[in-house]
């Protein structure tokens, strides 16, 4: 009899070259999975600004969800909504979260940077 999951495992390191890419099995410094996957464009091309409050404490935060760009242009994103709104805020999971209801705000700030913007949810 097999082993349950036969099949499924994968090389993640090897003494010749080192660490392995889990993706396609390449030496990890020479993968373009990483590449391949950045150029890819994400979502629709709209902004989207939504007023969350679950598992906050009934605090709400205004997600800004669907920008297309890289970690250091999120990074220097978020850190001028913060200023322009006054408030704290963070990334996480690509997603930009700012203290309180600011979609009105943020939506006049985006859209005269060019992006097209949409206030999802009620």
């Amino acid at each position: 009899m097999g082993r349950s999951g036969e099949g499924k495992s994968r090389l993640v390191y090897s003494t010749d070259k080192g660490r392995l890419c889990p993706e396609c099995g390449t030496v990890k410094a020479d993968c373009r999975c990483r590449l391949l996957q950045s150029s890819a464009p994400k979502g629709d091309g709209i902004v989207r600004l939504k007023r969350e409050t679950k598992g906050r404490g009934g605090k709400a935060v205004t997600l800004v969800i669907g920008l297309p760009d890289d970690l250091p242009a999120l990074k220097a994103r978020t850190k001028a909504l913060k200023q322009r709104c006054g408030v704290g805020g963070a990334i996480k999971d690509g997603v930009i979260e700012i203290q309180g209801d600011q979609r009105e705000l943020i939506k006049s700030v985006l859209e005269s940077e060019g992006f097209t913007v949409k206030i999802a949810g009620g």
